[in-house]
This record gives structure tokens, C-alpha cells and sequence, in this order.
């Protein structure tokens, strides 16, 4: 079992930044392929980016540019470093993590981020 816990969330104004830190407990991350997803008010969760152990990452069309994934084994951590940030990036960030051995699967609690000046 894996608990996650996400932090780093806030009120920006746009074209300012955050990072976001999802520190993991319970297991180690190495063998999980760890996710940034997002929920918007009234807005289906989406996936915002992702990255696998072998460290590759896939993102969201539109924050492809502006945001990058990264993970952390040794602290067990995933950050997600967000730029240049939006109005329309206002939501619930959620961090997934999938057991490449299992495939179970573990959400943390989501951080809000607001975007407005």
C-alpha cells in the first residue's frame, strides 16, 4: 500500500509558477509509474502528465511547454514544476501512482491551484 501526499498547491497570478511535490509513503516509488492529474470545477479529471521508472514522460497537449515531471526515488517523491501558469490551469491537482508489478493503483488527497490576479 502506498499513501500520497501532494503539497506545493496556491494562488498565483498568471504567468507565474509552482511546484508541486507528491511525497510517497509505505512503498518505494521506483517501481510505480507516478501521474499528475487534474479536476476542474464542473470538468472531468485529466491527465495533465506522466512519468514512467525508466524516467520517460508524456504530457497533457496543453501544458506541453510549460509544465515538466520529474521524480525523486531516493526521497520517494514526484514533483511537477508548473510555468508560466494560466486561468484556465485552475484545478484539484490529484498524484496517481500505478504498480508496474501489479498495477495496482493510489491517489493522494489533490492540491488546489488557483490561477488569478
Amino acid at each position: 500500500q502506498v499513501q500520497l501526499v501532494e503539497s506545493g498547491g496556491g494562488l498565483v497570478q498568471p504567468g507565474g509558477s509552482l511546484r508541486l511535490s507528491c511525497a510517497a509513503s509505505g512503498s518505494f516509488l521506483f517501481i510505480y509509474n507516478m501521474d499528475w492529474y487534474r479536476q476542474a470545477p464542473g470538468k472531468e479529471r485529466e491527465l495533465v502528465a506522466t512519468i514512467t521508472t525508466g524516467r520517460n514522460t508524456n504530457y497533457g497537449d496543453s501544458v506541453k511547454g510549460r509544465f515538466t515531471i520529474s521524480r525523486d526515488n531516493a526521497k520517494n517523491t514526484v514533483y511537477l514544476q508548473m510555468n508560466t501558469l494560466k486561468p484556465e490551469d485552475t484545478a484539484v491537482y490529484y498524484c496517481h501512482a500505478k504498480n508496474t508489478l501489479n498495477s495496482n493503483d493510489y491517489w493522494g488527497q489533490g492540491t488546489q491551484v488557483t490561477v488569478s490576479s
